[in-house]
């Protein structure tokens, strides 16, 4: 069993059919992303693997369990970094530890082992007096991981980590989570830049809560290349908006 799975998510808001049965799954150790535009629909899919809203149709599975249901076993298994703020600006980066480490019950002795570590991973270590509210973007998103992180979960989810990060901190978020998955944790981020969607081991391409693509970047960028019968200048960005184009003139031939 793969430890992430979307089996035909479908939902609505309104008028608006925010997921229109898509599929994927995330194999254990695999650092994975939802790749998409702005309403593609990536927020909505990884807020159902959360199990922070209910499902029209579909169903969705982390580490073998169903989100929706909650319970300890869910909660431990875990972590989540939205993309809107999700921290206490008025508390300061050790006392955010200190309170998501009281929501997870974590004993003393291990919670310092494991913010000592966090910090010193995040570089954050100098900045432990410092207020949320006073963090640079890049601070606030590596804080917000190290909270999500602090109760060792099998799986990450994580919305857009890097939108509104200066390009240092960028780089210094994907090389903690390759970390991550070095050791053995299973990540699945979305994002809307074409060149991050290459860092991963698989993508999933999506529009209008659909399935466009999915494989592994390299393979899909080769198979494109040959497609279009280009050797060189094939990136990530004009396979996608290539697909999109096609997707949309589909979806127009269908309305016609």
């Amino acid at each position: 069993m793969s430890e992430i799975e979307a089996r035909e998510l479908s939902r609505r808001f309104g008028a608006t059919r925010a997921l229109d049965g898509l599929s994927f799954a995330v194999e254990r150790g695999e650092l994975f992303g939802l790749v998409g535009a702005d309403g593609a629909g990536k927020t909505t899919a990884i807020r159902a693997l959360a199990g922070l809203i209910e499902l029209d149709g579909g169903r969705a599975l982390v580490a073998g369990r169903d989100p929706s249901a909650g319970g300890a076993a869910v909660r431990e298994s875990l972590g989540l970094v939205p993309q809107q703020a999700s921290l206490y600006p008025d508390l300061s980066v050790a006392e955010n530890l200190r309170f998501f480490a009281r929501l997870f019950c974590l004993q003393r002795q291990i919670f310092r082992e494991r913010s000592e570590r966090l910090l010193h991973i995040t570089r954050l270590g100098p900045f432990a007096d410092r207020r949320a509210d006073a963090l640079s973007g890049g601070m606030y998103k590596k804080l917000s991981l190290a909270c999500a992180l602090l109760h060792q979960p099998e799986v990450l989810l994580l919305d857009e980590p890097t939108v509104g990060v200066d390009p240092v901190s960028r780089r210094e978020l994907w090389a903690l989570l390759h970390e991550f998955v070095q050791e053995g944790m299973t990540v699945l981020l979305s994002t809307p830049y074409m060149d991050e969607a290459e860092r991963c081991h698989r993508v999933a391409l999506v529009h209008h809560g659909r399935l466009l693509l999915g494989g592994e970047p390299a393979a899909l960028l080769a198979d494109f290349a040959a497609k279009e019968r280009k050797s060189t200048g094939t990136s990530f960005e004009t396979l996608f908006l290539a697909r999109l184009e096609q997707a949309e003139e589909d979806e127009q031939v269908a309305t016609a």
